[in-house]
C-alpha cells in the first residue's frame, strides 16, 4: 500500500534520505536534555563529601547543551519544512492525477459509478490525506527519528535497563498492530459509508423538482437518514476501537518506568550504575515513551488516511476509456464519409458470474457524407450505445469504424472532437452565464461570432426575449432553463464547435410542443452541409430524415427511407402504427416533415 502510494505520488521520496537524516539530527536535541542532568549528577556534583557543586563545569555543560540544542533545532525545522513541501507537492500530483483519470475514464466507468462516491475520492479521501500529512505524517517520521536515537543513548548508557525498558513497552507494539487490522476494516467502512451518503444526498438535491412534483420526498429523505445512520454505526465502532489505544499506552508507560526503576535500584552502583545514569535514564524513558503515546494519538488518522489512499488508488487502478493513439493520423480535408465494419460491443459484466449480452452485433453500415441518418429502434436495441461508438466514448470490442478512411482508434482525440460532436438528451449546463456555457466549448471565440452562430440557427429573438440576453444565469446544472431552452443552448454550443458530423441523441424527446418547434428548426438549420446521426426516440425525427436505420437487439433489421419502410411489413412500420395510434392529435405526411407548421394547439 505504501510502495503504492509513492508510486503514486513520487514527489514523497524525492530527498526522503536528506530529510531523514535532518530529522534523525533534529531528535538528538530531546536527548540533549537527559544527557545533561547525568553527566552534571555524576561530574558536577560531590555528593559523598557534602553537596559541593563544580559550577565552572555545569556553566560550560550547560553551554555546550545550549548548542546542541541551537544545531539539533535548526536540523529539526529543516527536515519539518522539507516534509510539508513535498508533501504539498505530492498532494498536489496526487489530485491532479486523480482528476485527470476521472476524466478519461470511459462513459461505462462514469455510469457504474456513482457520482456522489467520485466526488468523495477526489474531495474527501485527498482532504483525509492532506490532514494526515500536516500532522500525522510528521508525527511518524519525527517520532520515528526520536525512537532511534533515544534506544541508541540508552544502550550506551546500560544495555541491561534498556533492554529492560524496550522489553516492558514492546508488548504495546503487538497490541497496536493487533488491532490495526481492525481499525482499517472499521475505516474502509466509514469511507464506504460516507461515499453512500454523499451520493444519495447528491441524487435528492439534483432531481429536487422531481421528488416535489411526485411528493415522494420524505420516503427519499429515509434513504439519507439510514445511509447517515450506517455511517454513525461505521464510525462509533472504528471510533470505541480507536479509543482502546489511547489508554494502553498510558498503562505501558506506568510500567516500562516502574520497571526501570525497580532494576536501576535492584542493580546499584555494584553493577556499574551511577546515580546521575539512573535519572538520566529514568528521562530517557520518558523520551522512548513519548512517540509511543503520540503514536497512539494519530493511529486512528493514519487508519482513515490508509482506507482514503486505498480508494484513490483504487480509482486509479480503473483502465481509462478508449487510449489515445501513439502515432495519431490526420482525417483528410475532403469528405468525411463513416464506414462501420462488423462492429459488435460488449458491456463489461456487473458481476463476477453475470454474462452480458452483446449491445452490438455485426453491425454494417456505410453513412455517406451529408446525409441525415435516423437510427431508431425499442429500448434496448442498442442505437445510443452505436451513438457513444461513433464519437468514441468507447471502442468496438470486434470490428471498426472508420471516418475518412482513417479508424477512430487512429485518430487524435483533440481532431475527433473537433470533427464529432454528440448532443446528448439532457446536456449538462454549468453554473454560469449563457455565455459562458457557450464560449467553453471554443474558448477565446468573440461574442460577434457566437450572436453570428445563434443568427444562422434562427434562435436570436429567443436569446433577446431572455432576462439578461446571453448574460442570463442558467442556475445549477441549468435549474433557470426549461429542458428545451437546455437543448436550444446544447445546439448552439454544437454549432459554435461547427463539426463536419453532429450526433444528436434526440434532442426534441423531453420538451414542450412551443419548444420544439424552435429546436427543430434549429436542427433543420444545423444539420445542412454535414452529415448527422440522430437516436431517435420520436418517429417524426424519423420522417424528416434522408436513411432510417432500425436496430433491434443490437443488430440491423432495416434500412432505407421512411417513406419505403412504412410500406413494407417489418418491425419499423409497427413502431410506425404503434407512434400514430398512441399520439392524440391527426398527423400527416407534411406536419412530420416540418413541424413549424403545427398549429398553436399541436
Amino acid at each position: 500500500m505504501i510502495g503504492a502510494g509513492v508510486r503514486a505520488a513520487p514527489a514523497l521520496k524525492s530527498g526522503l534520505a536528506l530529510t531523514l537524516v535532518l530529522a534523525l539530527v533534529g531528535s538528538a536535541g530531546r536527548v540533549v536534555g537527559p544527557i545533561v542532568v547525568q553527566q552534571a549528577i555524576d561530574r558536577g556534583m560531590d555528593i559523598e563529601g557534602g553537596l559541593k557543586v563544580d559550577t565552572d563545569f555545569i556553566t560550560r555543560l550547560c553551554a555546550i547543551g545550549l548548542g546542541c540544542l541551537v544545531v539539533t533545532g535548526l536540523a529539526q525545522r529543516a527536515a519539518v519544512k522539507r516534509l510539508g513541501h513535498r508533501s504539498e507537492e505530492a498532494l498536489y500530483g496526487l489530485r491532479s492525477r486523480l482528476f485527470e483519470h476521472v476524466h478519461r475514464l470511459s462513459l461505462e466507468d462514469h455510469n457504474d459509478e456513482r457520482r456522489g462516491a467520485l466526488v468523495a475520492r477526489v474531495t474527501s479521501d485527498v482532504e483525509t490525506l492532506s490532514q494526515f500529512f500536516s500532522w500525522g505524517g510528521f508525527a511518524f517520521i519525527l517520532n520515528g527519528a526520536l525512537t532511534l536515537v533515544v534506544s541508541a543513548v540508552m544502550l550506551s548508557y546500560d544495555w541491561i535497563l534498556a533492554v529492560t525498558a524496550i522489553v516492558v513497552s514492546a508488548p504495546l507494539y503487538l497490541v497496536l498492530r493487533r488491532v490495526q487490522r481492525r481499525l482499517v476494516a472499521a475505516y474502509d467502512a466509514v469511507r464506504a459509508a460516507n461515499g453512500r451518503v454523499l451520493g444519495t444526498a447528491g441524487e435528492i438535491i439534483n432531481g429536487a423538482e422531481t421528488l416535489i412534483a411526485y411528493r415522494c420526498g420524505e420516503g427519499f429523505a429515509g434513504r439519507v437518514a439510514e445511509a447517515t445512520a450506517e455511517r454513525r454505526r461505521a464510525q462509533t465502532r472504528a471510533s470505541l476501537i480507536g479509543a482502546f489505544l489511547f489508554p494502553s499506552g498510558e498503562v505501558f508507560g506506568t510500567l516500562a518506568i516502574s520497571a526501570v526503576v525497580v532494576v536501576g535500584v535492584w542493580r546499584g552502583e555494584a553493577g556499574g550504575l551511577t546515580a546521575g545514569a539512573l535519572v538520566g535514564f529514568v528521562f530517557l524513558t520518558y523520551r522512548l515513551l513519548e512517540p509511543i503515546a503520540e503514536l497512539t494519538e494519530v493511529l486512528d488518522q493514519t487508519q482513515t488516511a490508509i482506507a482514503g489512499l486505498r480508494r484513490v488508488l483504487g480509482i486509479l487502478a480503473i483502465p481509462v476509456g478508449p487510449l489515445p493513439p501513439s502515432e495519431p493520423v490526420r482525417l483528410p480535408s475532403g469528405p468525411l464519409d463513416i464506414v462501420i465494419d462488423d462492429v459488435s460491443f460488449r458491456y463489461r459484466p456487473r458481476g463476477e458470474d453475470a454474462d452480458e449480452a452483446p449491445a452490438l452485433r455485426n453491425v454494417a453500415l456505410t453513412i455517406k457524407t451529408g446525409t441525415r441518418v435516423a437510427i431508431v429502434g425499442e429500448t434496448g436495441s442498442g442505437k445510443t450505445t452505436l451513438g457513444r461508438l461513433l464519437a468514441r466514448f468507447a471502442d468496438p470490442t470486434v470490428g471498426d469504424i472508420r471516418l475518412g478512411g482513417v479508424s477512430l482508434r487512429r485518430v487524435d482525440n483533440d481532431e475527433l472532437r473537433r470533427s464529432v460532436v454528440v448532443v446528448p438528451q439532457e446536456p449538462f449546463l454549468f453554473d454560469d452565464s449563457i455565455l459562458g456555457n457557450l464560449r467553453f466549448a471554443r474558448p477565446g471565440i468573440g461574442v460577434d461570432e457566437v450572436e453570428s452562430r445563434i443568427e444562422s440557427l434562427g434562435l436570436a429573438e429567443w436569446v433577446d426575449g431572455l432576462s439578461d440576453g446571453l448574460d442570463t444565469q442558467v442556475g445549477n446544472r441549468g435549474s433557470a432553463l426549461s429542458a428545451g431552452e437546455r437543448q436550444l443552448v446544447a445546439l448552439i454550443r454544437a454549432a459554435i464547435v461547427d463539426p463536419p458530423i453532429l450526433v444528436l441523441d434526440e434532442a426534441t424527446s423531453s420538451v414542450d410542443p412551443g419548444t420544439e418547434v424552435s429546436i427543430a428548426r434549429a436542427l433543420d438549420m444545423l444539420s445542412r452541409n454535414r452529415t448527422t446521426i440522430s437516436i431517435a426516440h420520436r418517429l417524426s425525427t424519423a420522417a424528416r430524415a434522408d436513411r432510417v436505420v432500425v436496430l433491434a437487439n443490437g443488430s440491423v433489421v432495416q434500412d432505407g427511407r421512411h417513406e419505403q419502410l412504412v410500406d413494407e411489413p417489418g418491425p419499423y412500420a409497427r413502431m410506425y402504427a404503434d407512434w400514430i395510434e398512441s399520439t392524440s392529435i391527426t398527423v400527416d405526411e407534411d406536419d412530420i416533415a416540418d413541424p413549424s407548421t403545427r398549429s398553436e394547439e399541436t
